[in-house]
C-alpha cells in the first residue's frame, strides 16, 4: 500500500472489525486491499457476539492466534495494554495505556478518537449503544447495518479537523452481518438466508452473499488504508457466523465457527 498525500500524525492506530466475518470467508476471497495490510491469520475471538467481542477489544483482548505470537496474542503479549488490564503478558505491549478502556487511554495520550459502529448495538440512543461509544470524542452510528460508504465520509470529515494530534480509529463494518447485503447487491437485503433455528439449509447463500459483500468492503476501503499504510492498523472480525454446522445458524452461540476470525495487523507499517 502507499501513503496518500493527506498526512497522519505518526502513531496513529486504525481498527476495523468486519462484523460477524468468517475466517474461511476470508481466506477463500483474499481481498485485495484488506491482505496487503498484512499476513492472514486464523485468530479466535474473544465472543461470539457483538456487543461481547467489542467490550473485550475496549480491553485490549484482540481475537488472538494460536500458537501464540507477540502482539497477536492478548494472553502473550498485547498490541494495546490498559494498566492493570489483566495479566502483563510475556513481553511490553505495543501501546500501554492509562484509562478505564483503550479508547480512554488514547485520549489520555492526547489522541483524537473517532468511532463509528454500523451494528445496532452501538447505537447511542440505547443504553448498550451509550457504553459502546461514550469514550470515543466523536462517534457516528449510521443508522442501518449498511451505511459503509456513509461511514467512510463522516471519517473522512473528521480527519480533515484533526491537526497536530495522533488518531485512534475504530470502524465496525456492517455489510458483513446477516442477512449480507451490501449496496448494489443483486438480492433484497430483506430475504436473510442466516435465521437461528432454521430447517431449511441455505449455507450456499449465505457462503455466496457474504463472500460478495466482503469483495464490496474491500473496494471502498482504498483511500483509508493507505492513509494508514504507514501506522498501526488492526483487520479482524468480532465473530463468525454458523451455517449450519451441527444444526447452528448465525451467532450468540459458542461454536468453533462464531470464534474462528481473521486477523491481519501491521505495528508501524511493519506488517505482523
Amino acid at each position: 500500500m502507499t501513503s496518500t498525500s493527506t498526512s497522519i500524525e505518526e502513531g496513529s492506530v486504525l481498527l476495523i472489525t468486519l462484523d460477524s466475518c468468517r475466517f474461511d470467508t476470508f481466506r477463500r476471497i483474499k481481498p485485495r486491499l484488506l491482505s496487503a495490510v498484512g499476513k492472514l491469520h486464523r485468530a479466535m475471538a474473544p465472543s461470539h457476539f457483538t456487543y461481547g467481542s467489542h467490550a473485550a477489544i475496549y480491553m485490549g483482548f484482540l481475537p488472538s492466534v494460536r500458537p501464540a505470537k507477540a502482539y497477536l496474542n492478548s494472553k502473550y503479549c498485547k498490541l494495546f495494554r490498559i494498566e492493570f488490564g489483566g495479566s502483563i503478558g510475556k513481553s511490553e505491549a505495543a501501546f500501554a495505556l492509562d484509562g478505564g478502556s483503550i479508547i480512554e487511554g488514547f485520549r489520555n495520550k492526547n489522541y483524537i478518537t473517532i468511532g463509528s459502529g454500523a451494528a445496532s448495538w452501538f447505537n447511542p440512543q440505547t443504553p448498550t449503544g451509550k457504553k459502546l461509544s461514550l469514550d470515543f470524542e466523536k462517534f457516528y452510528y449510521p443508522g442501518t447495518t449498511w451505511q459503509l460508504r456513509d461511514q467512510l465520509n463522516w471519517i473522512e470529515e473528521e480527519l480533515r479537523k484533526t491537526s497536530g494530534r495522533p488518531v485512534f480509529i475504530l470502524l465496525n463494518i456492517g455489510e458483513t452481518h446477516v442477512p449480507y447485503w451490501h449496496t448494489g447487491a443483486s438480492w433484497s437485503k430483506e430475504d436473510n438466508p442466516c435465521v437461528p433455528f432454521q430447517k431449511k439449509n441455505r449455507r450456499r447463500e449465505c457462503w455466496h452473499r457474504q463472500g460478495e459483500c466482503l469483495k464490496y468492503i474491500d473496494s471502498q476501503l482504498g483511500p483509508i488504508l493507505n492513509r494508514f499504510s504507514n501506522e498501526t492498523i488492526v483487520i479482524t472480525a468480532d465473530h463468525g457466523d454458523c451455517w449450519g454446522e451441527n444444526g447452528l445458524w448465525e451467532h450468540g452461540i459458542s461454536h468453533q465457527k462464531t470464534l474462528e476470525v481473521p486477523l491481519l495487523a501491521r505495528l508501524n507499517g511493519i506488517p505482523l
